[in-house]
């Protein structure tokens, strides 16, 4: 009786411990027996089985020195693009021989047509012996068409390791990542818009930060700020700009929740910034573009995505006023995150590739969720594919159940999930209506694909 007691407390034991589920854990089986009875129990709160598109470069030795920046970073998205936006303002402001307005007029110029260079010191050489040059980008997002933004771009599809993780080791598989080139329509190569504005610098490039340290993209920000960070070092050890340091300003965006941006802007203008590098959300940029501009400051953003950004490609025809939805930048925002014109693209190439063409999509109701929304229905659409559902939600929601069961019961091949933070959210609600990774293949893209994902999902925010 003793002994038989005792194996049906071990037999607890183990099918309790089976019953414990990892965010990034393997997608296993775990068997514990009693008698002749077998207890089989899969573990499905899991990220494995979760892919998702970003704009991504081979990082080679970049990843290395962004963690000599920050030790900590779990995540690399957009650290290259905020390197290459540093260094395309400093190239710009040695070939206008100017750190004010005139700069801008020679961003889109040092990325294309002239002597190719990999680094500011080599591109710096090249400029001294007045010489044009073409930057080619550490992110693999290059030259520039006339409206400021890469005709050029190299996609990653990231998936989740097999192997299981913590919270505290990476969770994307970063030597198995899959690639894509992409390069946008001739409709959107425009030609060079040159800047509105007579800003005169002062002989002293001086760079702002408006990158998210708050906010639903905050897991963007240890990367962007890194890239910053380590261009600048770059930059300065080879002699500065304009025979002076660069100087540094760090300033948080945050989301169009807490709206951080409404302080961090004012501050930077007051300390005569000479490009603001932000912000990391397409939305949040609309927000502060006219104001930035209207000082004559220079905009880079090396994470913004969304078409309606793209002035004036993004007008519709006939017309050749800035309205909210496709605003006139006077020449001074620039972007080196590609347009997701192509992420939409890839992705829907990614996923008919894997054999699916019937798709539901989840998303967030602003410029970023429901452009590239549109614009993977429509490659979709273009190749073969159909959208079955597509649930919109509020930036503001906490609960996804609705939006979950619509997809579930529109019975598609796959599930794309377009958002932020809150992904974790819907993801955990997936998973509890039976169409989480393990049960189905979930599509992700740059707003949500990381291991700050998977930090949030195991920890259930």
């Amino acid at each position: 009786m003793r002994n038989t007691n005792k194996r049906w407390a071990l037999a607890a034991v183990l099918l309790s411990l089976s019953l414990v589920a990892l965010a990034c854990g393997d997608d296993k089986t775990t068997s514990s027996s009693s008698g002749n009875t077998t207890t089989t129990v899969k573990d499905k709160k899991t990220l494995i089985g979760f892919q998702g598109t970003t704009p991504f470069g081979k990082l080679d030795t970049l990843k290395q020195r962004l963690m000599e920046i920050n030790p900590d970073l779990i995540d690399f998205n957009y650290g290259p693009e905020s390197y290459d936006a540093v260094v395309i303002a400093a190239l710009a402001a040695e070939a206008a021989q100017d750190d004010g307005i005139a700069s801008a007029a020679q961003i889109n110029p040092v990325t294309r047509n002239g002597e190719k260079c990999t680094d500011f010191k080599s591109c710096k050489a090249l400029l001294d012996q007045k010489k044009d040059i073409d930057y080619e980008t550490a992110s693999g997002q290059d030259d520039f068409s006339g409206n400021g933004q890469p005709t050029k771009a190299s996609y990653g599809l990231l998936g989740f390791t097999n192997t299981g993780c913590k919270a505290t080791k990476e969770c994307i598989d970063f030597d198995n990542i899959k690639y894509e080139l992409a390069q946008v329509p001739t409709s959107e190569d425009v030609p060079q818009v040159d800047p509105v504005g007579t800003r005169k610098g002062d002989g002293v490039l001086t760079i702002g930060t408006l990158l998210p340290e708050t906010g639903d993209l905050a897991f963007l920000g240890p990367p962007e700020f890194a890239g910053v960070e380590l261009a600048i070092k770059d930059i300065n050890e080879a002699g500065g700009v304009l025979g002076k340091d660069v100087v540094y300003i760090k300033g948080d965006s945050g989301d169009n929740k807490n709206n951080k941006w409404q302080t961090t802007v004012p501050t930077l203008l007051q300390q005569n910034v000479d490009v603001v590098i932000g912000a990391a959300s397409s939305g949040v940029t609309k927000n502060f573009l006219k104001d930035v501009t209207a000082a004559g400051v220079t905009i880079i953003s090396p994470a913004n995505t969304s078409p309606s950004l793209s002035f004036p490609a993004c007008l519709p025809p006939g017309e050749t006023a800035g309205t909210d939805k496709c605003p006139d930048d006077k020449g001074l925002y620039f972007r080196t995150a590609p347009s997701d014109i192509l992420q939409g693209e890839v992705l829907a190439k990614f996923i008919v590739k894997d054999g699916y063409k019937n798709v539901a999509i989840i998303a967030r109701n602003d410029d970023y969720g429901t452009g590239l929304a549109d614009q993977v229905e429509k490659q979709l659409t273009d190749s073969g594919g159909k959208v079955a559902e597509k649930k919109i939600y509020a930036i503001d929601a906490t609960d996804f159940s609705a939006e979950v069961a619509a997809a579930k019961a529109a019975d598609p091949d796959a599930i794309i999930v377009i958002g932020f933070e809150e992904s974790s959210k819907i993801l955990a609600k997936m998973v509890e209506q039976g169409v989480g990774p393990a049960d189905k293949p979930v599509y992700g893209t740059d707003g949500n694909i990381g291991n700050g994902l998977a930090q949030t999902f195991e920890a259930g925010k």
